[in-house]
């Protein structure tokens, strides 16, 4: 009896620590449940109103909007034509392209067909005086070179696509809070980047590149789209109310016109991230395809590498020389359905695969080196000798002249007149002098000197002119002639 009383009292006491510790789990996970829901729930901080209001005051484009918008757009292309960073990320923050953008995406969230038309001719004129601002600045200060800031706007990825998203999502958040989260707006301008695609549209237009004015109109269409398509998630979350219309019949014409204009926006949308979605696995797998089979092989010199999507093709060029062997194994590892399955249908394509082997280029590379030395000694031999002969003509000169003198004739040190003449007019080219032979009469004959002079083609005749007159009565001084005839060659 005894014991069936304590086999009982030990099950009462077993079934009540289970019954406990249930309560404590529950207790638990409701403490937890209640914990997320104050961390995540904003719905309490939501300002319906003033969110409304902020939203339809950004909207309008006019006056000081649109001055605003110019020089965010000359901003944005200098940061641009200088490869700059902070001064492309300066042109995010001034620019008012987010207003219309949010415009676009509450008009369908709500059902306002006027705010979505005000929107759409704002967004529209923007994009309008937007290009033909950069169109202006780059067609007077042209790029010399891409640089890697243009470069980044002419194509989107997938990033592209969800940082326009999340960052639209974290904009909606904070204009719907009490009290808007400046740091956050600014912070949005920066990261999807709406500016500096259209300036670099604007770029395509001056140089005629049409690919780069697609592409980046391309990358700022998917940006808007995405942003728009944050801030109607928000708003129907959070359960903002519907825009009031005088009859049914009007709202639901309405409805179904919002209806149809979003599913035609979205469903290229879709497309499109399904696609740079694909596009960035396919990058992805590529990248690791030259890194984990060719560039972690130590018997594969790769120079370079490029891609062909449409082709499905990867060319890749190797310093050494590349086996049949080897090519079949890199083809097979590429094939490789587990590791690259979005590679499938890619081929390789070997390029100097029938190049020398290493020890034959180093051999020719130094066999070429000691030619190059023996000519440049040759070469120095010759320029001694050239200096040689030049300062026994000298020499000579001299002598002639100083025999001359001791036999007391007449004669010019012509070679102390040229250097003279050459210090004192630098645009001298060349100067000749000689006795001349000249009849007037075609009966008496007369011996007349005679300079010959060469001139900067350069330099003009009124600059000439002068010069010509001082360097006569310079060189019948030094030469000590009553008359001297200057000849002008061309």
């Amino acid at each position: 009896m005894e014991e069936n009383i304590h086999k009982t009292e030990t099950q009462n006491s077993g079934e009540n620590s289970r019954a406990n510790l249930q309560k404590d789990a529950k207790g638990f996970l409701e403490s937890i449940n209640t914990y997320l829901k104050e961390l995540l729930d904003f719905r309490e901080d939501t300002d319906h109103e003033a969110t409304l209001e902020a939203i339809k005051a950004d909207i309008p484009f006019k006056g000081a909007t649109a001055w605003i918008l110019i020089f965010a757009v000359f901003v944005a292309s200098i940061g641009l034509n200088a490869n700059s960073t902070a001064v492309v990320i300066g042109a995010m923050l001034i620019s008012p392209l987010m207003g219309p953008i949010l415009g676009i995406g509450m008009s369908f969230a709500l059902n306002d067909i006027d705010t979505f038309k005000k929107s759409l001719v704002n967004l529209g004129t923007m994009i309008v005086l937007s290009l033909f601002a950069s169109f202006l600045f780059f067609y007077f200060f042209p790029l010399s070179e891409d640089n890697s800031e243009l470069l980044g706007r002419v194509s989107p990825d997938i990033r592209d696509v969800l940082i326009a998203f999340f960052g639209g999502l974290a904009l909606m958040v904070a204009r719907t809070k009490k009290g808007t989260i400046a740091s956050v707006i600014f912070g949005v301008a920066i990261a999807t980047a709406l500016m500096p695609p259209l300036c670099t549209a604007g770029y395509g237009l001056a140089k005629g590149n049409w690919q780069y004015f697609f592409g980046a109109l391309y990358l700022f269409t998917i940006n808007t789209i995405f942003i728009a398509l944050a801030t109607f998630i928000v708003l129907k979350l959070l359960r903002f109310p519907m825009h009031k219309y005088a009859n049914a019949a009007k709202r639901k014409r309405y409805a179904t016109i919002a209806t149809v204009i979003g599913v035609a926006v979205m469903i290229p949308a879709i497309f499109t991230f399904i696609r740079v979605f694909n596009e960035n696995q396919v990058n992805t797998q590529i990248n690791g395809f030259i890194n984990n089979e060719i560039r972690s092989n130590k018997y594969l010199q790769l120079i370079d590498w490029d891609k062909d999507l449409d082709r499905k093709e990867i060319s890749l060029n190797f310093f050494n020389e590349i086996t049949e062997a080897t090519e079949n194994d890199l083809n097979n590892e590429l094939n490789d359905l587990k590791e690259y399955p979005n590679l499938v249908g890619f081929n390789l394509r070997i390029k100097g695969s029938d190049t020398k082997s290493f020890a034959l280029i180093t051999t020719a590379y130094k066999e070429k080196r000691e030619e190059l030395q023996e000519s440049k000694n040759i070469i120095a031999g010759l320029q001694k000798q050239i200096a040689d002969l030049q300062n026994t003509i000298t020499t000579l000169n001299q002598r002639i002249e100083q025999d001359a003198l001791n036999k007391n004739q007449k004669v010019v040190a012509f070679s102390r007149i040229a250097k003279d003449a050459k210090i004192r007019y630098v645009d001298i080219q060349e100067i000749g002098f000689a006795s001349v032979l000249s009849s007037k009469d075609f009966i008496k004959i007369d011996t007349i000197p005679m300079a010959t002079i060469r001139w900067n083609l350069k330099l003009p005749d009124s600059i000439i002119a002068p010069k010509e007159r001082e360097l006569r009565t310079w060189l019948q001084k030094e030469m000590g002639l009553d008359t001297l005839f200057i000849r002008r060659e061309k």
